[in-house]
């Protein structure tokens, strides 16, 4: 910018009209025509009434003056100081003069740059530069930069508040017009003078950022505000205001006079850095944060962290939300270059209660900035402050990460030798260790292994661990082949110490050892094994085995059995007794132990079909004769027994007979003879002819529950069958024979024999009825003749029905297929 063009308006006698009144008494040789239009349109101005007629120059020098400041959107910027002058050439009240300068082009930027710069607008508030003298010809020369300023400074400014009754306001004030320049909108400033409002305006300017500061429009004097867009408008108590509903979104007014102020503005961080940095030391401020800056700033979230980064720079306390600003700034700050890692410096060294991730976005910092140094140092705390986090069980502490630099790894191992002291429990001594793995430290061995022997012993006699410090230990053993060698010693010493200890392998944490962990240690293993089985019962035959593998026995004793079979009456399966059957030496005697338990696996309750066949498998296994002579006499006796019932079933040729076999004592006294009974006797006897003369006596022999099952089968077979075959007639014909009086039958079976006769003679072609009724005739004479009736009363059934079908067809005349 070369210099700034002059414009002079007031009501005079010569001037670019031609004639008198008000109009441009003089202008530069470069105004347009739109400069010339703006500035007229600027430049109007009225007196408080009280001043109006004033006339001596004490009284107009009381009059307000309007400090007016724009900018056209090409970025020109266009300053009015407009004066009450009080007469013009007529004798007239109401004449002004208003002195205005223009300047093409961007604001100047870098005004508190260290090479200098022009004023700010404010700044020339009372300049020497402003004139209210009618000039002799209607051109003037350019001015040019940078223009005189005024009385106005940043020391000025911080001496008027510090005076001032009402400069805590200076935030609320400096709010508001941030909100204004974001929003358009408009701040109201009343006080006693113009002067008064040009100290809050020049307080507020050097306040902004310097950008910010050039783009700031204001009038220090309007007697009708709501006339007037600007950014900041100043006036005097004799104003009028007169905002109305529609004002109050537009207009922020300050009331200084009245000591009325909105009741609520949002103050953000950044204000409250600025104003407590204060006016009188805000110029070295801005110097330092053009630095830091990239000149894409533009709303007071985009200035805090560079201001704040340049306020900790020169020692200037920051609060936490200052320093959250900068840190969080910092990781795409990429401009600042080396500066980034200066800028973690200072805040590092100012405020030590930064969280863990605050101290890695300023280690980033340094490392992108080139400080290795300061990084490895930020690193360092970090790495503690995670580890103790982690181990003193924070919530979310994040875990431990593998650490590959040799240097770093290193560091952090005397980190951790130092932490153990502090481990107070064994749940922070765990994690230590957890730590250790998950970072891949290096300890000396014997530490590693002293500590981790040392944890075990502590850990064995835990009896309420928690669910969390079980899960860490599982994974600790599973990570750390230290601590679970420890482990299996500790075990090893209590065993040595005390007895009575078997089920310890039961126990926490020495359930987590595996067979591996306790190598030839066959006094752990024997009792590992035993606590194994009651984890995994599936196994327990096996470990049975391998306990007598290890111990060097062909058969277990009482103790054994019971430690690996626990429970009020601990008893094989048949399954578990087959295969220890099976795989017990055969040529060797098992002892006194195995038979007792023999005898309650055979003799045990058979729940069901499946368990029935495990039964008779264990009873034929057991049946070879060097296994039959473990077996006590009384379980040979049911295994026998069991056995011959089993053969019946599967050779009988005819079913009265087999139900004969049946009728035995011993079924009532063993399992598995009630189980054949209950399981297969019936259905067996439906695959088998029956003897109706047989049949129709002996059923009374029967007990309740097999007649019960019988008759409800053989009904429901004649009930639903599509065809009946030999078998089948045979069984129907032995219960439809039995003899009511001679079987003794209960009522219930009665009802059933009578219901399956009743069904018979109803649904049962004539054919079967006829040969139903010679079948019967031996037994029941009775009987049979009423079959016989049945048949032949369905038999002229048939024929009738037969006789009037063709009756019909006659009638109806040939099928059209038949024609």
């Amino acid at each position: 910018m070369s210099g700034f063009q002059q414009l002079y308006y007031t009501s005079c006698e010569h001037g670019l009209s031609g004639s008198s009144g008000f109009q441009f008494n003089a202008v530069s040789a470069q105004v347009s025509a739109e400069t010339r239009h703006r500035v007229e349109g600027l430049a109007g101005y009225e007196p408080p009434r009280s001043l109006l007629e004033s006339d001596a120059p004490e009284l107009l020098a009381r009059c307000p003056v309007n400090l007016c400041h724009t900018r056209d959107r090409q970025g020109g910027a266009t300053t009015l100081c407009v004066r009450y002058v009080g007469r013009d050439s007529a004798r007239r009240f109401g004449n002004y003069f208003a002195h205005a300068l223009h300047s093409e082009g961007p604001p100047v930027e870098g005004a508190y740059a260290r090479d200098g710069g022009g004023p700010l607008a404010i700044e020339l508030w009372d300049s020497p530069v402003w004139t209210t003298q009618v000039a002799a010809t209607t051109e003037i020369p350019e001015l040019p930069a940078p223009l005189p300023r005024g009385p106005l400074s940043p020391r000025s400014a911080h001496a008027f508040l510090r005076a001032h009754p009402h400069a805590e306001q200076l935030p609320a004030l400096l709010a508001a017009v941030f909100a204004a320049l974001a929003e358009d909108g408009s701040v109201v400033v009343i006080d006693e003078t113009t002067d008064r409002v040009a100290h809050w305006f020049a307080a507020v300017s050097y306040l902004l950022p310097p950008p910010l500061a050039r783009t700031l429009t204001f009038a220090t004097y309007l007697l009708r505000p709501t006339r007037s867009r600007l950014h900041l408008i100043g006036t005097v108590p004799e104003a009028h205001t007169g905002f109305g509903p529609d004002d109050e979104e537009s207009y922020t007014v300050f009331d200084f006079r009245a000591g009325r102020f909105p009741d609520v503005v949002p103050t953000h961080h950044l204000i409250r850095l600025l104003t407590r940095i204060g006016v009188g030391s805000i110029r070295s401020l801005w110097s330092w944060t053009a630095e830091y800056t990239h000149g894409q700033e533009r709303a007071l979230g985009d200035w805090h962290a560079p201001v704040a980064a340049a306020a900790a720079a020169g020692g200037i306390e920051l609060t936490d939300a200052d320093v959250r600003a900068v840190i969080g700034w910092l990781p795409g700050a990429a401009h600042l270059g080396p500066r980034r890692a200066a800028v973690a410096a200072a805040i590092h060294h100012r405020h030590r209660d930064l969280d863990d991730d605050q101290l890695a976005a300023l280690s980033a910092a340094a490392a992108a900035g080139g400080d290795a140094a300061l990084h490895q140092e930020l690193e360092g705390k970090l790495h503690q402050s995670r580890i103790r986090a982690y181990v003193t069980g924070v919530e979310n502490a994040p875990g431990p990460v593998p650490l590959t630099h040799p240097a770093e790894r290193q560091r952090a191992t005397a980190l951790w030798q130092r932490l153990l002291g502090e481990a107070a429990t064994s749940r922070q001594r765990v994690r230590l260790l957890l730590w250790a793995v998950g970072a891949r430290l290096t300890p000396p061995p014997e530490l590693l292994t002293n500590m981790s022997l040392d944890l075990a012993r502590a850990l064995l006699g835990a009896s309420d661990a928690s669910r969390g410090l079980r899960a860490e230990v599982t994974q600790l053993v599973h990570t750390l082949p230290e601590f679970r060698a420890a482990l299996a010693t500790a075990v090893q010493e209590v065993l040595d110490e005390r007895g009575g200890q078997e089920q310890l392998f039961a126990q926490f944490p020495a359930e987590l050892l595996s067979e591996r962990d306790l190598g030839r240690r066959t006094r752990l293993l024997e009792h590992y094994w035993v606590a194994q089985a009651e984890r995994e019962p599936a196994r327990t035959v096996d470990l049975l085995f391998q306990i007598l593998e290890v111990r060097g026995e062909a058969a277990p004793d009482v103790e054994l059995l019971r430690g690996l079979w626990r429970g009020p009456s601990p008893a094989w399966t048949h399954e578990e007794a087959t295969e220890i059957a099976r795989r017990l030496p055969s040529d060797q005697p098992v002892g006194g132990a195995v038979d007792e338990w023999f005898d309650r696996a055979v003799k045990q309750e058979v729940r069901g079909k499946d368990d029935l066949r495990a039964c008779l498998i264990l009873c034929e296994t057991l049946s070879a004769p060097a296994r039959f002579a473990w077996l006590r006499v009384v379980t040979q006796d049911c295994v026998q027994v069991t056995l011959q019932l089993d053969a019946a079933l599967r050779e009988a040729t005819e079913a009265t007979a087999l139900a004969r076999v049946f009728r035995i004592s011993q079924i009532e006294a063993w399992a598995a003879p009630r189980a054949l009974r209950r399981h297969r006797l019936v259905p067996a006897m439906l695959t088998l002819p029956a003897d109706p003369a047989r049949l129709r006596t002996e059923i009374s022999a029967f007990d309740f529950s097999l007649a019960d099952s019988y008759l409800r089968a053989v009904q429901r077979a004649a009930v639903t069958s599509s065809h009946v075959d030999e078998v089948l007639f045979s069984h129907v014909t032995g219960v439809i024979a039995i003899n009511d009086a001679r079987a003794a039958l209960p009522q219930a079976h009665l009802e059933i024999v009578q219901t399956l006769r009743l069904h018979i003679a109803q649904h049962w072609p004539s054919e079967l009825l006829d040969r139903l009724s010679r079948a019967l005739r031996p037994y029941d004479t009775r009987l049979a003749d009423a079959y016989q009736e049945y048949a032949e009363h369905r038999l002229g059934r048939m024929k009738k029905w037969g006789r009037k079908l063709s009756q019909r067809r006659s009638s109806d005349g040939p099928r059209p297929e038949e024609g």
